[in-house]
Parts: C-alpha cells; sequence; structure tokens
C-alpha cells in the first residue's frame, strides 16, 4: 500500500495529511514560516509520522499545494534528506485535468486549481462555485472540466487582525456561531461576532447571487479554516469539504 504525504501550503498555515490509495488519514496544521530550515520542517514531519507510527522509508512521496513560493525549496529538501522521496508541486509536475481559462494562467494559486480539480471529480453539476475561506476569502468558478476564473475577497481571520490592529478599543472578535439568525449586538463582543460571522456569510451569498448570473444555478462547496463556521449561517453554500484541496491532491497523484 503506498502511503504519501500531502501539503496544502498557505501564507497563514500549511496543512499535512498522510494518505493511502483508500483516502485521508488525520490531518495536522503548522504554522507556515518560510525562514525555517528544511531540517526545521523535517523534524517536525518527523514527529508526526512517529505520532502516526509510519516509518520514513513508507512515505513514497510528498505531493504539494503551495502558494508560499520561498517554501518550496525547504520542502523539497526535508523530503529528499528525511524521507528520501521526491516532492511533486500540483500542478507543475503533476498536472490537473482541468483546463485553466485564466488570462495567466501561471497566477492562478495551485490551492484554488487542486479544490477545483478535486470538487469537479466528486460533483456531477455542470456549473461548480468552490470557496475557500482562507487567508484570503476566494470564489472559484468552474463549468464544466474548465476553471473559468473568479474573485479574491478580505479573508476572515485576516480582516479580524487588522480590525483589532488598527483600533485601540476593540477585543478580539469571537467567531462561534451564537445563533443562525442575525440580531443587533447589545455589547462591542456581540456587535463583532454578528457582524463579521453574517457579514462574511452575506458577502458571499452576494457574490454567488451575482455569480450565478453568469454561471447558471451552480453548486457551491466550501472549505478552509472558517468554512464551518460561515457555513452555518449562509443561504447560498450547498456542501461544506474541509479536506477538499487535500482530496485534490490525493486524487491527482493516485490517479495520475
Amino acid at each position: 500500500m503506498s502511503t504519501i504525504l500531502l501539503f496544502d501550503a498557505g501564507n497563514t498555515n500549511t496543512k499535512l495529511c498522510l494518505a493511502d490509495d483508500q483516502g485521508l488519514g488525520e490531518a495536522y496544521t503548522l504554522p507556515t514560516r518560510p525562514a525555517n530550515t528544511a531540517d526545521d520542517w523535517g523534524l517536525k514531519i518527523a514527529s508526526i509520522l512517529r505520532r502516526e507510527e509510519v516509518d520514513p522509508q513508507e512515505v513514497e512521496a510528498c505531493v504539494i499545494s503551495s502558494v508560499v513560493p520561498p517554501l518550496d525549496p525547504l520542502i523539497k529538501g526535508m523530503a529528499d534528506r528525511f524521507l528520501g522521496c521526491e516532492a511533486v508541486f500540483v500542478p507543475r509536475d503533476l498536472p490537473l485535468d482541468l483546463e485553466n481559462e485564466y488570462a495567466r494562467p501561471e497566477q492562478v494559486g495551485a490551492d484554488i486549481l487542486a479544490g477545483c480539480f478535486s470538487a469537479r471529480m466528486t460533483y456531477d453539476e455542470e456549473n461548480l462555485i468552490v470557496i475557500d475561506f482562507g487567508t484570503a476569502t476566494t470564489l472559484a468558478c468552474v463549468q464544466g472540466t474548465a476553471f473559468k476564473g473568479g474573485l479574491i475577497c478580505p479573508g476572515v481571520l485576516s480582516s479580524a487582525s487588522a480590525l483589532a490592529g488598527g483600533t485601540a478599543k476593540l477585543p478580539k472578535v469571537d467567531l462561534t456561531v451564537k445563533s443562525d439568525a442575525l440580531v443587533w449586538g447589545t455589547s462591542t463582543d456581540e456587535c463583532l461576532n454578528q457582524g463579521f460571522v453574517f457579514g462574511f456569510a452575506s458577502m458571499v451569498d452576494g457574490l454567488v447571487e451575482k455569480l450565478s448570473r453568469h454561471l447558471d444555478n451552480p453548486f457551491v462547496v466550501a472549505t478552509g479554516g472558517l468554512a464551518r463556521t460561515i457555513a452555518q449561517v449562509s443561504e447560498t453554500i450547498d456542501e461544506l469539504r474541509p479536506d477538499l484541496v487535500m482530496e485534490g491532491l490525493w486524487m491527482a497523484y493516485f490517479n495520475r
């Protein structure tokens, strides 16, 4: 049974997951710090492998979606020294069966393409919108087997951090969903909570509605760290798939 190590390297965090031809294992999240060394990453990976009781020599390949170029040689160096395996980057080394109709295809994030590929392989609907709640909130449009383009919006946590850093009296935002119905806040904490949770849900609902004028009756899939929170109050998200990018990497490798 082939074992691979999946990396979803984002601007804020890097998500890792062991997988085999039967599916995904447990996921781990580490902060993305490109200034760290390949050895630092290797020691962290070694700790995860020990916890999972996997011998480093059992790892056949590292399959990577990365939007942080300085991190790429570190992962490659780690794979070579600590695991003795190849580092395969999507879509550069492992093409995805998805047409990229972006004006400048090289500018599309690997995570967006992997998520769209996974959604395309999973759902039968002709038109898809894949929403990723990461450092930025992105909406990617898929029609048939083609990635058509999308939208890039502020991220939930990055917006909360910017607000807290730019004000003297506003506390940290609690993003727990208190109720599925919007009410006005009667304290600063409640105002922030309702504003962020329902504000971002309304943003994506409104954008999906407008995109639907160009993409008829789309099926909407949400992924990313804050997807579960926003999906609870969104009126347009049809399904929640927190590991959509990982699933895309897994499908690309074992279906190649």
